[in-house]
């Protein structure tokens, strides 16, 4: 077609120029503009290109730095700068039981001594403290997690497999999402998690999960898990912490050297998963009330089958923990148990994590 075309130009150009030269300039003018228009267009994408390239490096250039490589006596995470003081934020489940740890910054290979100041594995969070603060060690900026909205272009940061600095590209595939961490992790319900198609792999947990402003919008923690593949990781669907959580669990930590107000609803019971004859979950047997708890207020005790919170169904320790989750202290809410195989209600006031 642009052969045919490009032969019969030259037939119609000179019928145009047979008309008066005004007319003939006049066309040629337009095919001008044209021409001009069709050619700026190409510079304009190439710039979006570059715009978008230089988003990214600046924003590297900015956080990078802010980002470390933590190393236990067996387990590698990352962690985040959260202050000029030298305390840095990563994951519970990075630190574990340990107390001392060795950290690299981005801008230096020397290893610096960090030391345990509190781990809050119900919230997979903790934070470490340096021992010697360098020069130039710089905080990260923490963002407000409700304006992440989804298809935000992000970066993860972080160590992966020890390979300390490293950056993965992706977006917010999803928020608001309630997430059990199951084998590597402290078995945390948490609520409210960004989900991301960064690649978050071993070693990314603590590091940055970063928008194209230069604000750390969550914490990665853990990628999901695909049972079908053996229980590998499933490409493309990751998880962080989201960042008002950061901020609210490591300032108690920094203020006060540990958490004091969780923000986290409590039933106050000890449960069980029950099975049916089949193995199948029905629900959570209450095996302790807490004294002056919700539960205890509500008037449950201990062989009674809980089955729903609210308008989510309970038939597992976990789904009561991911409806809990969703709830704040102070919320008032019904629990659907059975007790002696009659269905009960039970009106509620939850507590205090």
């Amino acid at each position: 077609m642009d052969a045919r075309r490009s032969a019969v130009l030259p037939a119609l150009a000179a019928l145009v120029c047979a008309a008066p030269l005004a007319a003939c300039s006049a066309g040629s003018s337009a095919r001008g503009e044209q021409d001009a228009t069709r050619q700026a267009g190409v510079p304009r994408a190439v710039r979006a290109a570059d715009d978008l390239q230089s988003d990214y490096l600046k924003v590297i250039k900015d956080v990078l730095p802010s980002v470390v490589q933590i190393q236990g006596a067996r387990d590698l995470g990352s962690g985040v700068v959260y202050d000029d003081g030298g305390h840095i934020v990563t994951n519970a489940h990075v630190v574990g039981e340990q107390r001392t740890f060795r950290v690299t910054t981005a801008n230096s290979e020397k290893e610096l001594t960090a030391r345990l100041v509190s781990s809050y594995p119900q919230q997979d969070l903790a934070v470490v403290r340096l021992d010697d603060v360098p020069d130039g060690l710089k905080p990260a900026d923490f963002g407000d997690s409700p304006k992440v909205e989804v298809g935000q272009i992000v970066l993860a940061m972080g160590s992966p497999l020890g390979l300390s600095s490293s950056v993965t590209q992706g977006i917010v595939s999803a928020t608001g999402r309630t997430v059990t961490e199951g084998d590597g992790g402290t078995g945390a319900t948490i609520a409210n998690m960004v989900q991301t198609s960064a690649a978050i792999n071993p070693g990314n947990s603590g590091g940055a999960l970063v928008n194209l402003e230069g604000t750390v919008i969550g914490i990665p923690t853990l990628a999901a898990v695909d049972p079908q593949v053996g229980g590998g990781a499933a490409p493309g669907i990751g998880f962080a912490i989201p960042a008002s959580t950061v901020r609210r669990i490591a300032d108690q930590i920094v203020r006060d050297g540990r958490v004091t107000d969780s923000g986290r609803a409590a039933l106050g019971i000890t449960g069980r998963t029950v099975v049916d004859d089949a193995s199948r979950p029905v629900g959570v047997a209450v095996v302790k009330v807490e004294a002056g708890g919700a539960a205890d207020r509500g008037g449950l005790r201990p062989g009674d089958i809980i089955t729903r919170l609210g308008d989510a169904d309970v038939t597992t320790v976990t789904s009561l923990a991911e409806a809990l989750a969703g709830e704040q202290p102070g919320d008032r809410t019904t629990v659907t148990y059975t007790r002696g195989g009659d269905e009960k209600k039970a009106d509620v006031t939850l507590g205090e994590q």
